[in-house]
């Protein structure tokens, strides 16, 4: 499956509109896509999205997913490793970056006082 983004030229985003809850996710994480599209089904595609955290919410299970996953923390601070009940973890400030391979096991996360990250989601060209 090819690349599924277009040309997209700088442009000013709309920090406030665009924004849903992915499925799967507790009330208070958003994502606002932009660019592309993943098809997890079908194990194709990439998107670009940003991800944001409300203060104070947390998710309580890992994730692992089959795509590439590439995240940089914008701003804000996350926590990866909390339990069930969102104590402990790690926490990690502003300009750090992950890469994780399909089949990862990672999370869960929490966010104190907020956070935005940058994602790219891809699968390995077949």
């Amino acid at each position: 499956m090819a690349i599924n983004k277009i040309h997209d030229e700088f442009h000013t985003l709309d920090m406030n509109a665009g924004w849903e809850t992915p499925p799967g996710y507790p009330t208070g994480i958003k994502q606002k896509i932009l660019s592309g599209a993943l098809d997890e089904a079908g194990r194709g595609g990439s998107r670009t999205r940003l991800l944001k955290f409300d203060p104070g919410v947390y998710t309580t299970a890992p994730f692992v997913h089959e795509y590439w996953e590439e995240v940089f923390l914008v701003s804000g601070d996350l926590t990866v490793g909390n339990d069930a009940q969102g104590n402990g973890g790690e926490s990690f400030k502003p300009y750090t970056y992950a890469c994780r391979p399909p089949g990862a096991v990672h999370g869960p996360f929490k966010s104190e006082k907020g956070c935005l990250l940058l994602e790219i989601h891809y699968f390995d060209p077949a």
